[in-house]
């Protein structure tokens, strides 16, 4: 029983998060708006099962045949490939598109038909073989479904809702980020059955608080030049952040503090996972466990990640003053860069605890709110006076207000 709980449960988690940003769930929303929801609904489900007792037949003759070090490496180069699969995106074809909105006939019979020939191939069936060589075939079977099934049904009742609030490419990023962090974990699992030994064992091995120090420190330095890349882009783009910079030149005007902050708050973050990588000062004995230097690794890069996409979108044409955006994430939460910088930091502080590296947070974090309350929100309220009003009632300071848009 509990290999089949967890057969499902894995499975039914990475196949929800793969057919984010689908085509599946593309093309549901289309059949939607021609079709019912529950015809529709009950269409994809018997493609789906169709689909997917392939998928585990074959996934689980591989893993009957081959030694399961090998796939579980294999798989793992899967995963990381699924992952850059989501960060491409998926598109519906004029093809795909006409056959949804287009269709005639019975909407079970067509939707069945559309969605069993659209997963041929898919990476959702990919990524089903792949968990059958893994777990059960049975819990992988049902969990994948099921997987598959909630979330072109999320698509149809909230999807339309949800894709106003959150940014598709945000999206897409956390999936992907998903799917790269599962590729890890099947890696050390492959490692460690191939060296004999247990997974805890070889996780310990390799994520020590050295090779710890060292990641982290690669990933502020990343975020440090991120941050010095993107503060630039806006000077050149944002009239508010132009201004901002002739006040940063003020000695002893608030703008100026932050600015202090900010730049002690990077030294210190860069100097604390140093430290503990020469082996100078050693983490907090407490914290100083390979699974907590995992979870603040993801925390680390869903920061990245959040600073890489509100950057993007100021490449890709975006507006660099906030209160001018009409989509995107600076639609929805006013300082996304700020606030991927500041889970980046924490990402790092939890991998190598340290009293500096607590300083770092404490400062970046004093920055921060002298920045967005003493400097930015006045300078933009000033500049656009109530449109800016209107723009931060609707909108969250750091994060989206989903939850109010929702309600």
């Amino acid at each position: 029983m509990d290999g089949f709980l967890l057969a499902f449960a894995v499975s039914f988690g990475v196949v929800f998060v793969a057919e984010l940003g689908d085509k599946s769930q593309l093309m549901a929303l289309a059949f939607a708006t021609r079709y019912r929801a529950l015809p529709v609904l009950i269409g994809i489900t018997l493609a789906t099962t169709a689909v997917h007792l392939l998928s585990v037949a074959v996934g689980h003759g591989l893993g009957t045949a081959l030694p399961t070090g090998w796939i579980a490496l294999v798989a793992a180069v899967a995963f990381v490939g699924f992952g850059a699969w989501t960060l491409r995106g998926d598109r519906l074809t004029p093809a795909e598109r006409a056959k949804a909105e287009r269709a005639t006939g019975s909407a079970v019979l067509t939707s069945s038909v559309a969605f069993f020939l659209a997963e041929l191939g898919d990476k959702t069936m990919l990524a089903t073989i792949t968990l059958a060589t893994q777990y059960g075939w049975f819990g992988v079977w049902v969990g994948s479904t099921l997987g598959m099934v909630a979330a072109d049904a999320l698509a149809i009742v909230v999807g339309r809702k949800l894709g106003r609030l959150l940014p598709e490419r945000a999206v897409q990023i956390g999936a992907a980020a998903l799917f790269f962090l599962f590729g890890g974990i099947l890696v050390v699992d492959a490692a460690g059955q191939l060296a004999g030994r247990s997974t805890w064992t070889v996780l310990a091995d390799v994520l020590d608080h050295h090779a710890a120090g060292w990641l982290a420190l690669a990933i502020a330095a990343f975020v440090a030049v991120l941050g010095a890349v993107g503060g630039r882009r806006l000077l050149h783009a944002s009239p508010a952040r132009r201004a901002i910079g002739q006040a940063e030149r003020v000695r002893g005007s608030a703008a100026w503090w932050g600015r202090v902050f900010y730049g002690g708050a990077t030294m210190l973050g860069l100097v604390a996972p140093l430290l503990v990588a020469a082996d100078v000062i050693d983490p907090i004995a407490l914290f100083d466990d390979p699974g907590v230097v995992v979870i603040g690794a993801g925390l680390a890069l869903l920061g990245v990640a959040l600073v890489l996409a509100s950057q993007l979108e100021l490449r890709r044409g975006g507006s660099a003053d906030p209160v001018l955006a009409s989509n995107g994430l600076r639609s929805r939460m006013r300082n996304p860069g700020l606030t991927g910088i500041v889970l980046a930091t924490a990402g790092t502080l939890v991998m190598v605890p340290t009293l500096v590296g607590v300083l770092a947070a404490v400062l970046l974090v004093v920055s921060v709110r002298i920045q967005v309350r003493a400097v930015r929100e006045p300078m933009l309220a000033r500049l656009h006076g109530e449109e800016y009003a209107a723009y931060a009632a609707r909108t969250g300071r750091y994060f989206p207000r989903v939850l109010q848009k929702v309600g």
